[in-house]
């Protein structure tokens, strides 16, 4: 069963400070019961991806509707996210690290 994304555009974009962070509502979030990961701009957008397995204490079901959250996001900011579940994720580096190039 597909799941239904809850993440809707906000106009809140760029640096998020606390307070501009805690006036978001839940639909700007990738994880919208926990407010982790707001999805304001396509740099968070990417900042998600890159630290969805860093985000501790997060049941599959919310993992599950995040990601929905964040393809949505995505789709919406232009972004092409390549993994169709977020259990691909963090299998390959999302973005190049020259650190990586070297070897």
């Amino acid at each position: 069963m597909a799941i239904k994304p809850t993440w809707k555009p906000h106009t809140e974009h760029g640096e998020l400070g606390s307070k501009q962070k805690r006036e978001l509502p839940d639909t700007a979030f990738a994880f919208p019961k926990q407010r982790k990961e707001p999805l304001t701009d396509a740099s968070h957008v990417r900042n998600a991806l890159a630290r969805f397995d860093q985000v501790r204490g997060i049941s599959d079901e919310d993992r599950d509707l995040a990601f929905a959250n964040i393809r949505k996001a995505a789709e919406y900011y232009g972004l092409n996210v390549e993994e169709s579940d977020w259990r691909e994720l963090g299998k390959r580096p999302h973005t190049p690290n020259p650190a990586h190039d070297s070897r």
